[in-house]
């Protein structure tokens, strides 16, 4: 066999902008039997309905092709049934292989090289790479004080200056927990029709931060806004996201999509998982029983901490970033260095589980950071 460990091999070169990526760095392996503490996934998994639902596959549905009927119309009950105030029509859904996959299309269909992008720091890493691969220009704007305010004079103030083609409001935000009122993001929305704001609300189950219930998408069509079943109903493995605009948009981002991007699997688990929106509420219920618990055990040890929005919070470990996740992962617990991130230098984000999850965190922690 020929010896290749010193062979040049040339090979076609990718896009100038492809080349010069910094991907997203996403968790691959090894996280099973551990106590997931590090992205925000449900730490308890799905509805035994879930469960039910794919042991019931038949041979026949692996071997043909996805079919989506009905589940647009699904998502869109399931959302109408939770707040009075939100009256989505089917058509104003998109499918997506998790909403990873939705920001592609976002920017694959509206972002065009030398246009710009508009977003806050520290933010959900994805957004970058997606304008990046585009070859558009990025403005971050850091979030503000050491409360991490949303900066919303800056903002406004820069869509109307630099008309960006794509605004990503992540509410709330991934990893500060900021929270912005939702008729501020209709403000910002309003500014510049050409701007296409795209509003994150994978995390607005928990503190209940949504624009849906404020929103008509027939007269406010610049706005896009996404929602998951990875952070609380337990579906991350599966890769299920939607988009929710005006139907014109909506079917624009489709487009740029494989005809059966989303899985069987996913279609026939997210069904099952609408069906049973009372698991979904008893989880965040747990979710937030367990964040106010260890937010008292943090104050009362007077712990650098920040925690708002969202199933997660922001410490500051005495003993160090890196040294504590890797301290915490010998006791079999993930979390996440922010480090590196903007304005979080000696952080960790911490995922919040259930109460005996969170205890088990407690226990390690305080060992490790020499609490007393």
């Amino acid at each position: 066999m020929e010896n290749t460990e010193n062979f040049h091999v040339d090979i076609p070169m990718p896009r100038k902008e492809v080349e010069a990526l910094n991907p997203y760095s996403a968790p691959l392996e090894g996280r099973r039997n551990m106590l997931r503490l590090d992205f925000n996934e449900n730490t308890i998994g799905p509805s035994p309905l879930v469960i039910q639902a794919l042991k019931a596959i038949k041979r026949e549905e692996v071997s043909i092709y996805p079919e989506y009927s009905g589940l647009k119309q699904t998502f869109a009950k399931n959302l109408n049934n939770q707040n009075p105030n939100i009256n989505i029509n089917p058509s104003e859904i998109g499918i997506f292989n998790g909403v990873d996959a939705s920001i592609n299309a976002i920017f694959h269909a509206y972002g065009n090289k030398n246009e710009l992008m508009l977003t806050t720091s520290p933010t959900f890493g994805y957004y970058t790479p997606c304008a990046q691969m585009r070859g558009m220009r990025i403005i971050s704007i850091p979030y503000e004080d050491i409360d991490f305010k949303y900066p919303f004079k800056k903002i406004c103030e820069s869509v109307v200056q630099n008309n960006p083609k794509i605004l990503l409001i992540c509410n709330p935000n991934n990893p500060t927990g900021t929270r912005l009122n939702p008729e501020k993001i209709l403000e910002i929305a309003r500014l510049k029709p050409k701007t296409l704001v795209v509003v994150d609300e994978l995390y607005e189950a928990f503190t209940g931060d949504s624009v849906l219930p404020y929103v008509n998408f027939t007269k406010l069509p610049n706005l896009v806004v996404l929602r998951s079943l990875s952070k609380t109903a337990g579906l991350a493995g599966l890769r299920i996201g939607f988009a929710i605009g005006q139907s014109g948009v909506i079917n624009l981002i489709n487009s740029v999509t494989g005809p059966y991007d989303v899985n069987s699997f996913a279609v026939i688990a997210a069904f099952a998982a609408l069906k049973d929106q009372s698991y979904v509420d008893a989880y965040v219920k747990d979710v937030l029983k367990a964040r106010n618990w260890l937010k008292i055990k943090l104050e009362n040890h007077n712990i650098k901490h920040h925690i708002d929005g969202g199933n997660y919070l922001l410490l500051w470990p005495k003993s160090g970033p890196i040294e504590t996740e890797k301290a915490l992962k010998n006791s079999g617990i993930l979390v996440r260095s922010m480090d590196k991130k903007i304005n979080l230098k000696g952080s960790l984000r911490v995922s919040i589980g259930n109460i005996a999850q969170m205890k088990r965190f407690w226990s390690a922690f305080e060992l490790i950071d020499k609490i007393n």
